[in-house]
């Protein structure tokens, strides 16, 4: 097959794809997106059978996918996962109206709304931007005083979408989150990531630990996984107090490194052996 690898920087995850993909025995194409010029009204000039679209930017993975698709090009993952899982409101509400558990979620577009949503969820709450990754621009306020100052700031930068008031209630993890992959239908793999911060991203610092997880939450998994649209997929969940487990959010262009690091699992292999095998069949 001929396998195209879009992407924007070269990262370890990149190199880890490609590597995979020649040691397959398949030829490797690499699309540095920046430097792309990509036809809107002309078939597939490369000849691609697969595409795996590991743009950073989501603006870039959106555009990039979609003028691929539309050559006739098979993408993983395709626009509108990418959509999904790159926009919180799309990804909290395809979850729960799939029965997934999420956190109590609200959007509101001025103070006076959020401040009657906060007090609606309780304090503490979260305030999230609706695009953005590895934990950036997320803050906790825990009183009505801290939330007037978040949206202060908010409503002075100069991007439209901090105008959209992502306002989450505050789950009170163990210490630790889960990073579950979903692969076609399949949860091969998950770590914890363990820190004393409210923010267990490892992007600041969490500690990742190899997770063995009970079927049950693979299941759960496999539902999110389904309800974004499959594919390829990081799936973030929470254990609450009561020991329930949410799904926090849906990550399409996943990083993996930290993952093969502590547990020895070959992901990048499994990802394209697997997609390959879907796409065959």
């Amino acid at each position: 097959m001929r396998i195209g690898l879009a992407y924007d920087i070269i990262r370890w995850e990149e190199k880890a794809l490609a590597y995979a993909v020649k040691d397959l025995g398949h030829t490797l194409e690499l699309i540095h997106v920046p430097e792309s010029v990509f036809h809107l009204t002309e078939p597939n000039a490369r000849g691609l059978d697969i595409v795996f679209e590991r743009c950073v930017s989501f603006y870039r993975a959106l555009a990039s996918s979609l003028t691929l698709q539309a050559q006739g090009v098979v993408v993983v993952n395709n626009f509108d996962i990418i959509r999904n899982c790159g926009d919180k409101m799309f990804t909290t509400v395809m979850l729960a109206k799939k029965g997934v558990p999420v956190p109590k979620t609200m959007i509101t577009f001025d103070k006076v709304r959020t401040l009657e949503a906060a007090k609606s969820i309780g304090y503490p709450v979260v305030v999230k931007p609706i695009y953005g990754s590895w934990g950036r621009m997320i803050a906790k306020a825990d009183d009505e005083s801290s939330l007037l100052d978040i949206l202060d700031f908010r409503e002075n930068m100069p991007s439209p979408h901090f105008q959209i008031h992502y306002i989450q209630e505050f789950i009170r993890k163990p210490g630790r989150d889960i990073r579950a992959y979903y692969v076609w239908g399949e949860v091969p793999v998950a770590i914890y990531r363990v820190s004393q911060n409210w923010k267990t991203n490892t992007a600041l610092g969490a500690r990742a630990e190899p997770a063995n997880l009970d079927e049950s939450t693979k299941e759960l998994v496999i539902k999110a996984g389904e309800a974004m649209g499959g594919g390829v997929l990081g799936v973030d969940l929470m254990e609450d107090e009561d020991g329930r487990i949410l799904v926090s959010e849906v990550n399409a262009v996943v990083e993996f490194k930290n993952t093969v690091r502590v547990t020895g699992y070959d992901l990048p292999r499994k990802i394209v052996s697997s997609t390959i095998e879907v796409l065959r069949a």
